[in-house]
Parts: structure tokens; C-alpha cells; sequence
């Protein structure tokens, strides 16, 4: 079974594309049909299928979950215990839980069968930037 990890570079909180190495390892395997798993090897961040068209998606996607789930050292994070690495920390992994880490998508024609404006993303959720690893199998 193919497979290989790609390595996303993050500076920080948001979404980073990578639907063009996702096709090019499947048409580089010259399978006509299969399934694409896409999977992250973090708890910090996650991934998510999402319009990738009009740059504002990802700026509210952002600032939702900014809302949604505020530093510890918000007042109204003042219940969580985990703050070993900094106020940005189980935050992240409260947002990777509301994310996947794993995501399928058939492969049909030799290509990934995304919609017209459907992209793949790495959605970083901790402050600082990181090297993050995305495993890309197919069967």
C-alpha cells in the first residue's frame, strides 16, 4: 500500500492547504480507484476539508474557534488544569477534538474526488510555528 508523510511548516494558528500534494501522490501511484486517508500525527492540530475559493472562509473559520475556545489564561478558561506549555496549549486540543485527525476521501479516475471548491488544510491551533507530519495512504 502507498504511503508517504509529507511535513507541513506552520507560523501559527490557521489553515494551510496542501490539496495539490495529496493529488500528486495519488497520480503518482496510477490508481484509478481507492481511498485516500489523510491523517495528522499531532494533538495540537487537526485537519478538515473546506471551501478554498475566498480567503474570508478561513479568516472566520479562524476567528470562530478564537471565540469558541479562548487561551487558559482567559477568565472563562479559568476551569482548565492542563498549562504545562503556555496559555495556547489545551486549547489546541480542545480544538483538535472538534476537528478530526483523520480524514478519508475517495480517489476515482486517478484523482482525489474533492468538490470544485473543496480543499484539504492543516488547521494549526498553537501560537508558535511547527513542522507537523501528515501521513497520506492509499488503498
Amino acid at each position: 500500500m502507498p504511503q508517504i508523510i509529507l511535513t507541513i511548516s506552520t507560523s501559527g494558528p490557521g489553515l494551510y492547504e496542501f490539496t495539490e500534494d495529496a493529488q500528486r501522490f495519488v497520480r503518482g501511484q496510477k490508481v484509478e480507484e481507492g481511498l485516500l486517508t489523510v491523517f495528522v500525527r499531532h494533538t495540537s492540530c487537526s485537519l478538515i476539508v473546506q471551501e478554498n475559493a475566498d480567503p474570508d472562509v478561513k479568516r472566520d473559520l479562524n476567528a470562530f474557534f478564537r471565540r469558541l475556545v479562548p487561551p487558559s489564561d482567559s477568565p472563562s478558561m479559568n476551569w482548565v488544569v492542563h498549562r504545562v506549555e503556555g496559555p495556547d496549549d489545551m486549547p489546541a486540543h480542545i480544538k483538535a477534538a472538534l476537528t478530526q485527525t483523520s480524514i478519508g476521501i475517495p480517489v476515482f479516475g486517478g484523482r482525489v474526488m474533492l468538490g470544485t471548491w473543496q480543499g484539504i488544510y492543516l488547521f494549526e491551533h498553537r501560537d508558535r510555528p511547527h513542522r507537523r507530519e501528515v501521513v497520506l495512504h492509499l488503498s
